[in-house]
């Protein structure tokens, strides 16, 4: 390993620090009718971080400050994103938080923030008011402020962000529970997939389509035209994570889309399926190409294939349709496996593998029952 590599990763800060430092900085310019060039506030992880502010205007009766998000070395769509905060007096005592341009509003149930208010999460609102609360305490006012968040690239940035899928428009939401953003951090994305379900349930699917990405989610969302737009869930490599929270959210039936790299791993029982955290077992998929009466020829070529992709464009020329039907049922018994208890009770599984140019190679819904597995092939749907 090089020296490049063992170089520690650079934690970032989460938008919800960056709009607290930025509340606290544009208050404090306010009060003493200076521009600040710093502002230093506590994490909930109990960290003095100091920001410094690249903008400050100040006003009679308003202020703004501006800090630009450094998201460290996480590869985080609001990196650089402007943080902007404008606080003024409002006549009654308290604090009102708001958002504005650029972030977004609540338009479905299901996420911590309800239907109508600006999408700032819980957290970084406990510590806008608290950074509030504290400067006022420090200069021995009793006043009312009201403080809004804006972020002026917040609309285009949420276009790479799940936020339209979760019913938040108009711009990114002001997120975090710790105040930094810990490098490559999986936290963040399982816990943007645990509230896509949420959505799905607060909105009544009782069916979730689940995908590896974009074109996978594409492909699913031409297979079912009917479902409402929050039933699909990116979920990335968290297979068994999003089933697990799709049964305990009481989904009764899921479906899983993806390819034949990601889904060979799910056929073995591997629910984490990035690239670095399973390998491509061709062993394995030899195995099942035998199961499914390929040749001792086709056999010994899979067991030396480079790729999945490349099994799973092979058996489909040779119409060898029973290999993905093997591949799906053994994804449909471990999927079934790993959902635990719900799927006793009639929890439905449903995998569907795709060609790197959507084309279906597999489709198979299982479900356990008390006396085994009740199927359905692709000719049943």
């Amino acid at each position: 390993m090089d020296a490049k590599e063992s170089k520690p990763l650079r934690h970032g800060y989460t938008t919800g620090a960056c709009a607290t430092a930025a509340a606290q900085a544009a208050l404090e310019a306010l009060i003493v009718q200076e521009p600040q060039r710093q502002s230093t506030i506590r994490l909930p992880i109990g960290q003095d971080v100091t920001f410094e502010i690249v903008a400050c205007e100040v006003e009679e009766h308003r202020a703004s400050a501006e800090i630009i998000k450094d998201g460290g070395d996480d590869p985080d769509a609001t990196h650089g994103a402007r943080i902007i905060c404008e606080v003024s007096w409002r006549e009654t005592p308290g604090i009102e938080l708001d958002g504005g341009v650029g972030v977004g509003r609540v338009t479905k149930p299901g996420l911590p923030v309800e239907v109508g208010q600006a999408a700032i999460n819980p957290v970084p609102r406990k510590m806008i008011r608290e950074a509030v609360e504290a400067v006022l305490n420090r200069y021995e006012l009793n006043r009312g402020v009201r403080v809004v968040v804006s972020v002026p690239d917040g609309e285009e940035i949420a276009k790479k962000t799940l936020n339209a899928r979760l019913g938040i428009v108009g711009g990114i939401s002001i997120l975090g529970t710790r105040g930094i953003v810990v490098p490559f951090s999986t936290a963040a994305y399982k816990a943007s997939v645990a509230q896509a379900i949420r959505v799905a349930v607060k909105g009544g699917c009782s069916h979730v389509v689940l995908s590896t990405g974009g074109r996978t989610e594409k492909f699913g969302m031409e297979m079912y035209p009917k479902l409402p737009e929050e039933a699909f869930v990116e979920m990335g490599d968290f297979v068994g994570f999003a089933l697990q929270q799709c049964a305990r959210q009481g989904i009764r039936k899921v479906t899983l889309v993806g390819m034949m790299g990601k889904f060979s791993k799910v056929a073995q029982g591997v629910m984490m399926v990035h690239s670095k955290s399973a390998p491509v077992d061709f062993g394995f998929l030899a195995r099942m190409a035998e199961e499914a009466g390929a040749s001792e020829t086709v056999v010994r070529k899979i067991a030396e294939a480079n790729t999945a992709s490349q099994v799973g464009d092979m058996m489909h020329e040779l119409g060898c349709r029973l290999f993905f039907d093997v591949m799906c049922a053994y994804c449909c018994r471990s999927l079934l496996q790993e959902a635990g208890g719900s799927s006793s009770s009639g929890f439905e599984v449903e995998t569907v593998i795709i060609s790197m140019k959507a084309e279906l190679l597999g489709r198979m819904s299982m479900t356990k029952e008390s006396g085994g597995y009740s199927v359905r092939q692709e000719g049943d749907f």
